[in-house]
């Protein structure tokens, strides 16, 4: 995959940077829909399929984008298909921190130091070219608008922004309601960019954390395994430790 063109994980973050404030809206349900906006990426290019409600790993060849390779890495290590929201809800440290400093190191954004409350170290992340940011906003309003269907990778986009709340963020008030409404409705013409963008929702409403009927056989307790957080690089998180971390502000 090459580097000239910008990914979905990449162009729904820029979505979601408040240039007034230089922070991200909705922050938590982001860090799922930046998980699902990899999986969507990489069956764009041909990595990876759904197979029902699960993810298949087709061609596990690196696409050339590291943090993607981790993400297909990891699924490859799986073995087998994995449920998109299982993914999705999978505790991963450091992905929205992990693209911030690649749009910084690609000039699209510049980190703005900081103290909160006087005292904690803090960063905020400004665009340096809001040309690409005003691009990337209007091919979503020109697929609510003109109601033609768009393509692949617009329609997921428009379902990751739906699926983390970003609706509120790009169409306020209501005078937006139409187009949140129809930000929605776009859901339904990228049937990968769906899938996720459901397993995305699913995970915020508690679904994930449901157990699944069938898993054990009757009479018997499937051991419960404890969640290993990893960073985005897939490497287990470890206790932080030390002097006073710089936070990035939400």
């Amino acid at each position: 995959m090459g580097r000239s063109r910008r990914t979905l994980p990449e162009e729904l973050l820029l979505l979601a940077l408040d240039p007034a404030t230089g922070t991200t809206a909705q922050p938590q349900s982001l860090d799922l829909g930046l998980a699902g906006a990899q999986l969507v990426e990489l069956a764009l290019a041909g990595r990876i399929a759904p197979d029902g409600d699960r993810i298949a790993v087709v061609v596990p060849r690196p696409t050339g984008d590291p943090t993607l390779d981790c993400a297909l890495e990891l699924l490859r290590r799986r073995g087998a298909p994995v449920r998109a929201v299982h993914w999705i809800g999978g505790p991963r440290l450091g992905l929205r921190q992990t693209y911030l400093s690649h749009l910084e190191r690609c000039g699209m954004v510049h980190a703005v130091e900081g103290q909160m409350c006087g005292v904690l170290p803090t960063t905020r992340y400004q665009a340096t070219d809001t040309a690409i940011s005003r691009e990337i906003r209007a091919r979503l309003d020109s697929a609510i608008r003109t109601g033609v269907p768009p393509d692949p990778r617009t329609a997921a986009l428009a379902a990751l922004a739906h699926a983390v709340g970003l609706g509120k963020h790009l169409y306020p008030g209501n005078e937006g309601r139409s187009s949140r409404s129809r930000l929605r409705d776009l859901i339904r013409h990228d049937p990968m960019g769906g899938l996720v963008a459901h397993a995305v929702m699913d995970v915020q409403n508690g679904v994930a954390a449901q157990p699944r009927r069938g898993a054990a056989p009757a009479g018997r307790q499937a051991p419960a395994a404890r969640p290993v957080a990893e960073n985005a690089r897939g490497v287990p998180a470890q206790p932080r430790r030390g002097p006073m971390a710089r936070v990035p502000a939400h």
